[in-house]
């Protein structure tokens, strides 16, 4: 029975890899968090052995934490990120605690690391059925610049990558809330919103990243995976089923604006314009090797799966 170890295992997507790792049974599962207990955790006593896994607490900014943390582990997933925050607090959890993760994993004897990366690493740029082996990585914010640098120390100790680009799911906090946000800050649609965009739910991304850890060595053709459904969408049907969850907002036919325009009235209500960009050029990154070495189908097109996220994102943007 191999002996599976997963960071951020409270997290948005750590929570799916471990749920989905206690569902298909027949490991043993260590969950890593260094705050909140992971789902299913006893509460009051969150380091205790309970059913198919047990918990521990480290500090990915804190090194000492980690020792020890990876003795008798053959799998380790590393769902575990700082995301946004100071820059010395994304250098010091995704680069360098990353860093000295990767030196447990290492003199543990780990045999297969798997980083969920993103590909926010590759910054501003219009991507059609993109490859990793065909682009240049180039961050634009401290958290992708810093998940670069980890991407390069386990890329150094032979591990593998996926990087996804929009993730949707139970536990979404960025990619919907933030595209509610734009929605009822416009009053129409942009430049037709004819982009087309890469996304994934957290369940398939879970299924890819316990595949990319379980699969024969092999198997796997490439260190750097894309992590998407197949087929990509167009920004106007995922903004089209965004809306129809988000409650009140613009008629989406009342004026299609120029993205100068856009940013103009993003600005004067005090958002964030960057969203704007993967919205308003193809963001699509081709993910069929990843579904192919892995022997993995799949799930629902977007459409069908969205319908069944449809009633959590109601409930959970109430107060967006």
């Amino acid at each position: 029975m191999p002996t599976i170890m997963i960071t951020g295992a409270a997290g948005f997507i750590g929570g799916h890899v471990a749920r989905e790792a206690g569902r298909r049974g027949g490991r043993s599962l260590r969950l890593m968090s260094h705050r909140r207990a992971p789902a299913g955790a006893a509460a009051a006593d969150p380091g205790a052995v309970v059913p198919g896994h047990r918990t521990v607490r480290a500090d990915l900014s804190d090194p000492g934490s980690l020792r020890g943390v990876c003795e008798g582990v053959d799998v380790l997933l590393h769902c575990a990120s700082q995301i946004g925050g100071t820059p010395e607090a994304n250098e010091a959890v995704n680069a360098r605690g990353t860093a000295a993760l990767m030196a447990e994993a290492r003199r543990a004897g780990v045999s297969r690391v798997v980083y969920l990366s993103t590909a926010s690493v590759y910054g501003r740029g219009a991507f059609r059925a993109a490859r990793p082996e065909d682009l240049v990585r180039n961050p634009g914010s401290p958290t992708s610049g810093s998940r670069a640098h980890a991407e390069d120390a386990v890329l150094a100790a032979g591990g593998v990558v996926l990087r996804p680009h929009l993730v949707l799911g139970d536990g979404d906090r960025w990619v919907v809330p933030g595209l509610a946000r734009i929605l009822r800050a416009l009053p129409g649609t942009v430049e037709g919103w004819a982009a087309r965009t890469s996304v994934i739910t957290a369940h398939d991304l879970a299924r890819l990243l316990l595949g990319a850890g379980l699969a024969p060595a092999g198997d796997l053709t490439a260190s750097v995976y894309h992590a998407a459904h197949p087929v990509p969408v167009t920004v106007r049907t995922l903004l089209g089923a965004v809306a129809a969850v988000a409650g009140p907002a613009a008629d989406p036919a009342a004026e299609d604006l120029t993205a100068v325009r856009a940013r103009e009235l993003l600005a004067a209500r005090g958002i964030a314009a960057q969203g704007l960009d993967m919205l308003t050029s193809d963001h699509w990154f081709d993910s069929d090797p990843v579904w192919r070495d892995l022997r993995c189908t799949p799930g629902p097109d977007f459409e069908a799966a969205f319908k069944e996220l449809a009633e959590g994102y109601r409930r959970a943007l109430l107060d967006i």
